[in-house]
């Protein structure tokens, strides 16, 4: 080899070095970046995660939540139904009782709802075919100067009566009784259902 391929081959083998030099410098450098970045990668997936935990937990909550509320709007809709089928049995019991019993609870709603003593009783069709003149025989009795008398009108309700003199009317029918009954007696209802 001549001196000038020496001094090729010399220059050659140096800049290989540094080339080598620089390369591990940029692989090392490279490998710190990614490194580095695994790092931030790791934290941000790991920050994520959590977040995502986070809100599938924030779900499942609401929608516990939401389930639990719904079941018990539905149960307090049971109850409440319930409730108002108590109140539906009480008004079929009350029409339904004994002829003595029924005339004896409408006599005394007669009595106690009169005025002069001189209205009219008007009763749904049944009633006043079935037990007229013993209800207004037995709510007279009960009135100290009774003229009540029976009305030719019925009236459209399943039970009880309507006292009525000239345009004035006192609603005694057994709908308008057990709906005032209602708000008074409604939580005793519940009670004694859901004990």
């Amino acid at each position: 080899m001549k001196g000038t391929d020496k001094i090729i081959a010399h220059i050659r083998s140096d800049a290989q070095t540094q080339v080598d030099a620089i390369l591990a410098q940029a692989e090392q450098q490279c490998a710190g970046i990614r490194s580095e970045y695994d790092k931030q990668a790791a934290a941000l997936y790991a920050e994520r995660l959590r977040a995502g935990v986070k809100e599938t937990q924030d779900r499942v909550d609401s929608a516990t939540r939401i389930a639990r509320m719904e079941g018990r709007k539905g149960m307090l809709s049971a109850k409440q139904d319930m409730v108002a089928r108590s109140f539906e049995k009480a008004q079929e019991q009350i029409v339904a009782l004994p002829e003595e019993q029924y005339v004896a609870f409408l006599a005394k709603l007669a009595a106690k709802a009169a005025v002069t003593g001189e209205e009219e009783i008007v009763l749904n069709a049944r009633d006043r075919q079935r037990l007229g003149e013993k209800l207004v025989k037995a709510a007279n009795a009960r009135l100290k100067n009774g003229r009540l008398r029976l009305s030719e009108d019925t009236g459209d309700f399943a039970g009880g009566l309507i006292l009525r003199r000239g345009s004035i009317e006192a609603n005694c029918t057994v709908e308008l009784l057990v709906e005032l009954s209602q708000g008074e007696l409604s939580a005793k209802v519940a009670e004694l259902l859901f004990q």
